[in-house]
């Protein structure tokens, strides 16, 4: 009967520091999107408004701007360089229509890596 004491005691004080630990979720707090939304956000990414995706429905654009967002993988094999041209597509192509999405701030580094991972899912 002791035994079950000590164990039922520390199970609480378990759950109890467990508890403690846990961080309350405010309905304020913004959101993080994700590299899709961030895609598909004309404030952001704004990649539909030149590139057709595969897949979603929202993404079906009758674009012809620039190239479609296909085996991004196989285009860009090396992650950095498919980075590289998102933050700065005119030091790979001065005469790029792409704007400069890290150059100019329209999205952080960690926009631009959830962009990446969303693309390279392409």
């Amino acid at each position: 009967m002791y035994q079950i004491s000590i164990h039922i005691r520390a199970a609480g004080a378990c759950l109890i520091l467990i508890a403690g630990l846990a961080q309350p979720v405010h309905a304020d707090e913004p959101k993080v999107p994700s590299g899709q939304e961030l895609a598909f956000d004309n404030r952001k990414g704004n990649c539909l408004a030149c590139h057709s995706m595969p897949g979603d429905p929202k993404a079906v654009t009758s674009t012809n701007i620039a190239p479609p967002l296909l085996g991004m993988k196989q285009r860009f094999p090396d992650r950095a360089k498919l980075y590289a041209q998102i933050w700065d597509a005119t030091k790979a192509n001065p005469d790029t229509l792409m704007p400069p999405f890290g150059k100019h701030r329209i999205l952080n580094e960690d926009e631009i890596n959830k962009v990446v991972d969303y693309v390279y899912g392409l």
